[in-house]
């Protein structure tokens, strides 16, 4: 690969292209994206679109996403989301805001009604506008002026009150403000890609050898770009398979999902989902099916902030990404 040229100089969340359908799930599962966890609640009282960036900006931004929500008559909800290593840019109440890869859990309040507007970055994309390593963004959100100047949060104002097409105003936002692509970013988002599209690819210092680099370079080139180490983005890509499976395969067999993901056995798993999640892999799936509105409460109205957009990237018009919400 050509990652061995040099970074640019210079501190400061929320996926991936759509997994075939699995065959155990249930068919009646909601598809609210990988990370997003406990679906089947998400769906009942919030709705997501995903929304395509025009060409300029799709080298980028990998694609907006559109949360929507109606809880009035209800309490409060929080959706808790397995983050992805992406830097998303969130247009929401007070101001906009950037959101570095959350590591641990993302946890979402949601109440009373609105809606959000993400712009999801490619994974090393946000180098080249930060203007310093990614990881000074990690576990953190900032001010998107920092970033952006004074306009993120005249435009914020803006796109959270229009009627019209929401990915067409983020385009014409960030357009012009985009630099120029840096082509070891678009390496690295490839790298991440690799990662993510093979949960069962183990260990660092394989994947380092995969790519003719040491372990320690392929090190900074995360910790520059990404925001989070490659052993974090393979542990997560694991845990991402591992909640999915778990939150739509009734006859789900830990023992043999654990071997599958590459983990020394069952009770490495559950330690590893349950230190991520907060409760078991056995737990998490025994939950699926709880609803998230009780018996004999009134059931969430749908979002009606903005009309439902249609305009979506290829084969998966109307799939939302797995960041309601923010990161």
């Amino acid at each position: 690969m050509g990652m061995d040229s040099p970074a640019s100089p210079d501190t400061p969340v929320p996926p991936d292209s759509p997994a075939a359908p699995d065959p155990r799930a249930s068919p009646d599962a909601p598809d609210l994206g990988r990370g997003v966890l406990h679906p089947a609640r998400a769906a009942e009282l919030i709705t997501v679109d995903r929304l395509a960036p025009d060409p300029v900006v799709a080298v980028f931004v990998e694609y907006y996403w559109l949360v929507r929500w109606d809880l009035h008559g209800l309490p409060p909800y929080e959706q808790k989301v397995l983050a992805h290593p992406n830097v998303h840019l969130v247009f929401e109440a007070p101001v906009a805001r950037v959101y570095g890869v959350d590591r641990s859990l993302f946890v979402r309040r949601l109440e009373g009604a609105g809606h959000v507007l993400g712009a999801r970055f490619r994974p090393g994309a946000f180098r080249a506008l930060a203007g310093h390593p990614v990881s000074g963004l990690a576990d953190r959100s900032v001010p998107a002026a920092e970033y952006f100047g004074p306009g993120a949060d005249r435009f914020n104002a803006e796109v959270l009150g229009a009627p019209g097409d929401p990915a067409a105003l983020a385009d014409a936002f960030l357009r012009p403000r985009l630099p120029a692509p840096d082509p070891v970013a678009a390496e690295v988002a490839a790298v991440v890609d690799r990662i993510t599209r093979t949960p069962d690819l183990r260990r660092v210092d394989e994947l380092a050898a995969e790519l003719g680099l040491t372990v320690r370079r392929l090190q900074r080139l995360f910790a520059e770009y990404v925001g989070a180490s490659p052993k974090w983005v393979l542990r997560r890509a694991r845990l991402h398979e591992a909640a999915e499976r778990a939150g739509t395969d009734g006859g789900l067999d830990l023992a043999a999902l654990a071997a599958e993901l590459g983990y020394a056995d069952q009770a490495h798993l559950t330690r590893d989902f349950t230190a991520a999640v907060g409760v078991s892999p056995a737990r998490y799936a025994g939950s699926r099916r709880t609803p998230a509105t009780p018996p004999g409460s009134a059931a969430a109205r749908p979002a009606r902030s903005w009309p439902r957009c249609t305009r979506s990237p290829g084969t998966t018009a109307g799939r939302p990404p797995g960041t309601p919400g923010a990161p």
